[in-house]
């Protein structure tokens, strides 16, 4: 048996995590040593979500995502396949666009005027005869794994064995097939938002059940006792159910009752707000008016940047007569998930804090935290200096 061979029987549940009851360290949560294996371990080999399809509609738009120091470019070719290169050029390295969105006839190095075909052959090079080494067919764009699930497009930059996204979601197909995800269109611009936290604290922080009827006032006026938490493998499922309270304030009373009724759902749609968390560190967050994702990419040990974006469907599926009052739902929604999220960062900047104390080691986990425990065990799994309640002697990761 492999490393990862190992390493994927303890996820699997295969083997007992002798450290279940307890969280991960504080100390990996600032750690250069552990930061970098998280990068080589966990983030190069896993999938993260950059667009829609629908916003490569035409040949040549393109999408972009940057990340631990790489930058992808997802592009629609002529033939119409969506690819996924590195946003490099094969001649000296320059960057071949600019921005997180465009459109383009052809990948023009604005360096030296190398040429490259929507579908990443290099075509045009000038002055060719003066390099006596080049041999165009071997100098194409790199390509970059991609996954297409439900029309949102995914890039992974090194395959070791992870599921892929149809896998992690797998468990959930018919509750999530009814939504028409595939359908979807972008509602507004990506947003980036830069946090001072270690990107585990967010992931920790969304698959918390604990915190919110201490912490979110009106999150928990808005979905009473209803809310529940479950790991499915690679992937966590949360929700609960939007219930009448007269204590709501006036954007939580308006989304209860002005919903309109959308008749691609089911009746209990209608009021569920649905998470689901996929491995290692995206989410979509769906309701019956509109869905989101948010991923947290990893900056430093102590740094994150969240990028989201939200999407609905056409107007053709809005009930006759209810635009309007849609779109007042969609603004409620908005309102009260800017509490939500300023509530949530006021938490995380704190627990980073706390994690920077040297008096921290684990913390006991509830029976009831099981999010939060399937997602420690993964990262143990892969990464065995996480069970060290405190940290190593520096250099501990090369001995590793």
């Amino acid at each position: 048996m492999t490393k990862l061979d190992h390493a994927f029987a303890q996820i699997d549940g295969t083997d007992v995590d002798p450290d279940a009851d307890f969280s991960l360290p504080g100390w990996i949560y600032r750690d250069q040593e552990f930061f970098d294996l998280e990068m080589e371990r966990i983030f190069r080999p896993s999938w993260q979500i950059v667009c829609h399809v629908s916003e490569l509609a035409q040949p040549g738009e393109y999408r972009t995502i940057d990340y631990l120091g790489e930058s992808v470019v997802v592009i629609r070719g002529d033939d119409g396949a969506v690819r996924a290169f590195t946003n490099v050029c094969r001649h000296r390295a320059m960057r071949l666009v600019e921005g997180p969105s465009g459109c383009t006839k052809k990948l023009v190095c604005p360096y030296h005027a190398w040429v490259y075909e929507t579908d990443g052959r290099l075509t045009g090079v000038p002055m060719k005869s003066e390099y006596p080494a080049l041999k165009p067919e071997e100098n194409g764009l790199v390509p970059v794994e991609l996954e297409v699930w439900r029309g949102f497009v995914f890039v992974r930059l090194e395959d070791a064995g992870f599921p892929t996204v149809a896998e992690m979601m797998a468990p959930f197909e018919e509750e999530i097939a009814p939504y028409r995800f595939e359908e979807m269109e972008r509602m507004d611009e990506v947003r980036l938002r830069p946090r001072g936290v270690n990107w585990k604290n967010v992931g920790d922080n969304y698959s918390d059940n604990l915190h919110i009827p201490v912490s979110h006032d009106g999150l928990t006026r808005l979905l009473g006792k209803t809310y529940r938490i479950e790991p499915f493998g690679w992937a966590d499922r949360l929700h609960g159910d939007v219930v009448d309270d007269e204590r709501q304030n006036i954007w939580e009373k308006f989304y209860r009752r002005h919903m309109p009724r959308m008749a691609h759902l089911p009746e209990e749609a209608h009021k569920r707000w649905l998470y689901y968390k996929l491995w290692p560190n995206m989410a979509f967050d769906i309701y019956a008016d509109q869905i989101d994702f948010m991923q947290w990419l990893p900056i430093s040990p102590t740094e994150c940047l969240l990028r989201e974006v939200a999407y609905c469907l056409p107007d053709k599926y809005t009930p006759e007569g209810k635009a309007r009052e849609l779109k007042l739902v969609r603004y409620a929604n908005w309102r009260i998930n800017r509490v939500v999220n300023k509530e949530d960062t006021w938490l995380i900047e704190r627990v980073q804090q706390g994690m920077a104390s040297k008096s921290y080691g684990v913390g006991p986990l509830a029976a009831s935290e099981t999010c939060l425990r399937s997602f420690a065990r993964k990262i143990r799994a892969l990464i065995p200096e996480a069970r060290e309640p405190f940290p190593p002697a520096p250099g501990w990761s090369k001995r590793a």
